[in-house]
């Protein structure tokens, strides 16, 4: 990955994962992480599954933990964070992730990710 001090463009992709497919879904993103960390002008690219929910406004005020999920969803939340040196590097980059993982990611997924793209301020 590239860590130089360079303008960033940042992706957020919320995915919403089928139950019975978080286990497929996890080890595709293995391989989608090496393939986006070995690429020119990626300078970070991480997942995370949602666990937790926040408690309430007081609780928070309170410094209190959020609550651990315990009811079985109706699907499972996945956020990548991906950030790259331009918009350019992004869409080549883009391009190739869909040319590789487009099937297998739709197998896993209930609907079309939510993705949110802008450039980092800080």
């Amino acid at each position: 990955m590239n860590t130089d001090k360079e303008d960033s463009f940042v992706e957020i992709c919320l995915y919403e994962v089928k139950p019975d497919k978080t286990e497929e879904f996890e080890a595709l993103i293995k391989k989608v992480l090496n393939h986006h960390s070995e690429f020119p002008g990626v300078k970070d690219v991480r997942y995370m599954r949602r666990t937790h929910r926040p408690g309430s406004f007081s609780d928070a005020k309170n410094g209190k933990p959020p609550i651990k999920l315990t009811q079985k969803p109706k699907f499972y939340t996945y956020v990548l964070y991906w950030e790259l040196n331009n918009a350019i590097t992004h869409g080549k980059a883009t391009k190739s992730g869909l040319e590789n993982f487009f099937k297998e990611f739709n197998r896993c997924l209930v609907k079309a990710p939510k993705i949110i793209l802008g450039e980092r301020i800080q």
